[in-house]
């Protein structure tokens, strides 16, 4: 308070008042009130708001949230605090803080800074759950049911159904997956939330099919036919594989994984395995890639001449016996075919798929990717060709 009777002005707060004011008016008061709520916050029970670390005691901390009286925080509403976070409290830092109490018996107002980032972190989960978005998360914890992360104070919960991976195992080898996730940071999808009973479920599944969509067609425009890529085999069907060319999964069908003849995919690849594929086809509007492993190789037939000629004695491995007679392997995608009525004429010969076999070969047609075979190792004008 300062006067000064020559010039008649007295100061108290930030209001001035001039030696024609009445102090004891109710416009006085008025104005003072009105500008010292203009000065000091209103608070109430559940604001969240920014302060300023005055002092740092022992069990508690002294907050300046610009209020007639000091903020307190005591240690049982900091210990959500990283050791990192708390030595980074020095006075004068920022802290955002959740208001429990606007006044204690002492007149002090009882602050939380765990409640404050649980309320943050409630509004942030809110507006990536609006807008869809997906967040990362480290794993804390588990359960018998699932995973369990912490996001700033609020608790999320990841079911064993939205976890990528997880197998049909016994239960034992399910909770030793689990335990074995403890501290991994995975990308989630939140999938329910309700802040009222603190209740906030994820899943990993749908933030990594939501992902590989978003990176599916970044692809899909990027890709062009006959193009050759690098790719990890991601699974095995009876009607082919399914290749990852970097974010996208294209299929490579049974008939475009060898130039040899292949039964079932699982003969030549296995889940993880990395191959060369060839673009073959990109169909945009059911976003499906049609990949070929064989077609990154040199077509067999192509020198099939410079490999083999008539009358020429090869070994080869019988891969399928057939109505016509028996087809055998002579190189990697050439095969030739024993006709039946060799086989019939041989009779002390038994011809079994998986032989090995010693054979003559008897006609040669590049065109029409055929080559006669004969048991008879020695050339025979009765010997009939093989169609």
């Amino acid at each position: 308070m300062e006067e000064s009777h020559a010039g008649a002005t007295t100061t108290s707060s930030s209001v001035v008042v001039t030696d024609a004011t009445d102090t004891r008016s109710p416009e006085f008061f008025a104005q003072l009130l009105a500008e010292q709520g203009n000065y000091l916050r209103s608070l109430k029970n559940g604001d969240v708001v920014e302060g300023t670390v005055m002092r740092i005691e022992r069990n508690e901390l002294i907050v300046d949230i610009g209020s007639k009286s000091e903020g307190i925080v005591s240690a049982r509403d900091m210990h959500t605090l990283t050791d990192t976070e708390r030595e980074a409290l020095v006075v004068g830092s920022p802290v955002l803080v959740y208001i429990m109490q606007p006044e204690d018996d002492q007149g002090r107002i009882v602050l939380s800074l765990d409640r404050a980032r649980q309320e943050r972190s409630w509004r942030l989960l809110q507006e990536a759950h609006d807008r869809g978005d997906l967040i990362e998360a480290t794993i804390v914890n588990y359960n018998k049911g699932g995973l369990l992360v912490n996001l700033d104070g609020v608790r999320g919960f990841i079911p064993t159904s939205q976890i990528t991976g997880m197998g049909r195992g016994s239960e034992a080898q399910k909770q030793a997956d689990l335990a074995r996730m403890i501290g991994q940071t995975i990308s989630l999808k939140i999938i329910e939330m309700s802040r009222g009973r603190n209740r906030l479920i994820l899943s990993e599944r749908q933030a990594n099919s939501e992902s590989r969509d978003q990176r599916k067609g970044a692809i899909l425009n990027e890709i062009t036919v006959n193009e050759v890529r690098n790719g990890t085999v991601t699974s095995v069907c009876d009607f082919g594989v399914f290749v990852d060319i970097g974010g996208a999964d294209g299929l490579v069908h049974l008939s475009e994984l060898s130039w040899s003849r292949v039964r079932h995919p699982s003969e030549i690849f296995a889940v993880g395995d990395e191959t060369p594929v060839m673009i073959l086809n990109i169909d945009n509007n059911n976003r499906r890639i049609a990949l070929s492993v064989k077609r990154t190789q040199s077509e067999p037939w192509a020198t099939v001449g410079d490999l083999f000629a008539v009358e020429q004695v090869v070994t080869g491995l019988v891969t399928q016996i057939a109505a016509f007679g028996a087809f055998v392997r002579l190189g990697e995608g050439i095969e030739g075919l024993i006709h039946i009525s060799e086989l019939n004429k041989s009779t002390d010969v038994t011809v079994r798929e998986g032989d090995t076999v010693t054979v003559r070969i008897v006609r040669i047609d590049a065109g029409r990717r055929r080559i006669g075979l004969s048991l008879n190792t020695t050339p025979d004008d009765s010997t009939p060709d093989a169609t």
